[in-house]
């Protein structure tokens, strides 16, 4: 420890008297080091510690029931239900679901989420309210028989003042009396990551809180996610297959409620399908490995800096030899100075860390659903970031260590001081250094081309429809008390209204909005078709107003659009899309063709043109639309096209819902524009942080390659000198440099596109309308990192061949 301590204070000696080269080290390390762990923080936050406050989240797993990644199919309750008292795979399985609810009361109505979940919930996860209690197995029983409350810790501040008494007292929750009987931790926002709930409450209490029908006696109604804890020594594996096979059995015994594959799929927790993993999984380990390859350039950089400054520590370096230390002695104190430039990048990095983490958050755009990821620099990022730190300063200080101590004493001190002769030897480990920088940034440049192109390509695609200029804003009738008769009549009154307003285009209503977050779908019985075995028949849809397809300017191939007539009183009438018409009456004319939706009959009245729905890159897919006026729905978005900045209306359009009813609750008010940009929410982030990763390994490299010229060139004076003296032209000398220059790029050139071709292949999911070897950004980063080493070749060149020969042939 002693001798360790003796490394420490001469490297801190040493360094301090080369402040330059310190200065730069550690700023290279903090760059590369701080990419790291920001992308691990965020790591951290979302996909290691999807469900914070549950413990042992590595036996949870979630569940679905088919449909896909971005569009998963839930449960039923009566299936959730024989699932649990069937299965013995899991010691615990839990339901919930998450919707909007209002407080009220007291003053104006405020929106809040809310999870409805099965009993069993917080004792599965592991969660144990910091005060009161979670749910009991009774409140799991009767429907409508268990008017309990547990607050979130957020709540319980900021609505009842962190009152310990509030145990027992009466929460109003859509107009209806709640005992609280627990508050969650304050690290406890629920089972879905990066969303945030305030209040659970019972299944049983499902009916009087969200307004719809009795989902809990009906088989087909599919709402509640899954999550479940491995019972001890089962895997994954084993209970996806005893799942299987209680599905399969479940399907048997009701056929007509299963139409479609049924088939369970079990995920671990960190790429659930709910919440933001679905979105994180693929995304941040591909940042991670790429900002490992920032990390690795960056050694790369300090390691060749190191190499270049050994060449003044030789005759140091030689006495201590001659004078007994050890090999391994000077190695390890050459590696202590190393670590101690890395811990001290390290430092720097936390501080850039701490400084951008939560820069993912801004990257969503405003949305309905409360986005909430709780992104710090705990003691998990302290700890990877110091290791890190240790790595890195091992990793590019051992080939410096190794060469700087391989030397003959007696040789080095027969050396003129300042001399340099094996100056060309670590040249050529320098060039190597300096090739791997090239092709290192090469593939960070390509990464970063092929991101930001897919972003631009997002931006640029057409989905269908026309999101610019388009007002949003939504309001929730069932919560004040509304039943259909007077929902209907508020929604043709405030349509009225809004049509009115100077500057509107177009009004409309819709149950969804496309390319959120959200997905909206629902069983449908075309007239005629007969499904196939297993074939799902469950439907992308929406309920929306008149006029829908005129204000989000989505083409009519035939027929007509929705309009003010098409009320509860007229013939039900569908619109269906093209994918649609196609799939279910192929060769046949839709129109008059009938769809039973919803318990209800449909005539067609129209076919739209394919737009997308989910995602940008989904294929087409079936699309209903139902009329709002027909097919109730209590809490709509306007859908709002007008002249200029959408965002001026929104004072007039709170100003008709509050003249219509004063204690309305108006949330949600954004631009359809700002809402779709979710879609394109993965490119947006690889391209920012790929894109500022490439710009650093392209300064790296440049620095980098201009350094060792420089170095090279030095050492190569005596020889300019005598080329010089012989004949040899200025121009001579500057093709002689700048061809040395040339060969390590052309070199790091090859290299960096055949490894560019084999990792970016990996990118391909994640990419869009952009291949993963596209030949543009290929050539175009090729050609850009070609010039940018030129050029830092080309001031080393410009240096040699100003050389005075009689000055160069006395530099020893």
């Amino acid at each position: 420890m002693g001798t360790l301590l003796a490394d420490l204070r001469y490297s801190l000696r040493t360094l301090k008297k080369s402040p330059g080269f310190a200065a730069i080290a550690v700023l290279t390390m903090a760059l590369g080091i701080g990419a790291n762990s920001t992308i691990f923080s965020w790591i951290n936050s979302t996909l290691l510690n999807p469900v914070p406050g549950a413990s042992h989240t590595s036996n949870l797993v979630v569940m679905t029931e088919g449909g896909t990644g971005r569009a998963p199919i839930p449960f039923s309750y009566l299936d959730y239900m024989d699932l649990r008292n069937r299965s013995r795979s899991f010691s615990g399985l839990i339901a919930y679901h998450m919707q909007p609810m209002n407080l009220t009361g007291s003053g104006k109505p405020e929106r809040v989420w809310g999870t409805f979940t099965s009993a069993n919930y917080f004792d599965v996860l592991n969660v144990h309210p910091i005060l009161g209690r979670g749910f009991l197995p009774v409140e799991d029983q009767k429907p409508g028989g268990a008017p309990v409350v547990v607050i979130s810790y957020r709540l319980w501040q900021l609505h009842l003042g962190g009152n310990s008494s509030v145990i027992g007292k009466t929460l109003r929750i859509n107009e209806h009396p709640y005992t609280i009987v627990g508050v969650a931790p304050a690290v406890f926002q629920g089972t879905q990551t990066g969303l945030r709930a305030e209040l659970w409450v019972p299944l049983m209490m499902q009916q009087g809180l969200d307004g719809n029908r009795d989902r809990l006696q009906v088989r087909s109604e599919t709402w509640l996610m899954l999550m479940g804890r491995l019972a001890p020594g089962v895997s994954l594996q084993r209970a996806q297959t005893e799942m299987d096979l209680l599905m399969s059995q479940i399907v048997e015994q009701f056929p007509t409620s299963h139409l479609g594959n049924n088939e369970v799929t079990l995920f671990p927790l960190w790429r659930a399908p709910f919440g933001a993993n679905i979105y994180m999984y693929s995304l941040l380990p591909v940042l991670m490995a790429i900002a490992g390859v920032v990390l690795l350039l960056a050694c790369a950089n300090v390691a060749n800096l190191m190499l270049v400054r050994s060449v003044a520590r030789r005759r140091e370096i030689a006495i201590r030899l001659s004078i007994g230390a050890s090999r391994w002695r000077l190695i390890r104190q050459l590696l202590v100075e190393s670590v101690v430039l890395s811990v001290a990048g390290g430092i720097l990095a936390l501080f850039i860390t701490a400084w951008t983490t939560g820069t993912l958050v801004q990257f969503i755009p405003p949305t309905d659903i409360p986005i909430a990821l709780n992104i710090a620099v705990d003691r998990a990022v302290f700890l990877i970031t110091f290791a890190m730190s240790i790595l890195s300063g091992v990793l590019f200080g051992i080939l410096p260590a190794l060469r700087a101590s391989d030397m003959s004493p007696v040789a080095v001190l027969k050396e003129e001081t300042g001399s340099a002769s094996s100056g060309l030897h670590k040249a050529r480990l320098s060039s190597a250094l300096v090739v791997a920088q090239i092709s290192l940034s090469l593939f960070l440049l390509v990464s970063a081309g092929l991101f930001i192109r897919s972003f631009r390509q997002a931006q640029q695609f057409n989905a269908g429809f026309n999101p610019d200029h388009v007002l949003l804003a939504s309001y929730n009738l069932f919560p004040s008390g509304y039943n259909q008769a007077r929902g209907l009549e508020f929604h043709r009154q405030l349509l009225a209204k809004l049509e009115a307003l100077p500057g509107v285009e177009s009004v409309t209503l819709s149950s969804w909005v496309p390319l959120g977050y959200t997905n909206s779908s629902m069983p449908a019985s075309p007239e005629g078709y007969v499904p196939q075995p297993h074939e799902s028949m469950e439907v992308a849809s929406a309920a929306v107003g008149p006029d829908y397809l005129k204000t989000m300017e989505i083409p009519l191939v035939s027929g007509r659009e929705f309009t003010a007539k098409d009320t509860d009183t007229t013939q039900l009438v569908a619109i269906v899309n093209q994918k649609f018409a196609e799939q279910y009456w192929p060769r046949q004319n839709a129109l008059g063709k009938r769809v039973h939706a919803d318990g209800l009959g449909f005539t067609v009245i129209g076919v739209a043109q394919n737009a997308n729905y989910n995602s940008l890159n989904e294929p087409a897919q079936p699309f209903l639309y139902l009329p709002i006026l027909q097919d109730y729905d209590s809490a709509p978005a306007i859908h709002m096209r007008v002249t200029g900045n959408p965002l001026t209306y929104t004072s007039a359009v709170e100003k008709a819902i509050h003249s219509l009813d004063a204690e309305m609750p108006v949330y949600d008010e954004s631009t359809l524009k700002v809402r779709v940009q979710v879609a394109s929410t993965g490119q947006r982030i690889a391209g920012t942080f790929v894109g500022a990763f490439g710009l650093l390994a392209l300064i790296l490299a440049a620095v980098g390659i201009y350094g060792v010229i420089a170095y090279i060139t030095r050492q190569r004076s005596h020889e300019i000198g005598i080329r010089m003296a012989l004949g040899a032209q200025q121009s001579d000398v500057f093709r002689l440099v700048l061809g040395q220059g040339l060969r390590m790029i052309v070199t790091g050139l090859v290299i960096g596109l055949i490894v560019s071709l084999a990792l970016t292949r990996f990118m391909r999911n994640i990419l869009f309308g952009v291949a993963a070897t596209d030949a543009v950004t290929f050539a175009g980063v090729a050609i850009l990192l070609c010039v940018v080493a030129l050029l830092a070749c080309y001031i080393p060149a410009r240096r040699a061949m100003r050389v005075d020969p009689m000055v160069a042939l006395r530099y020893e």
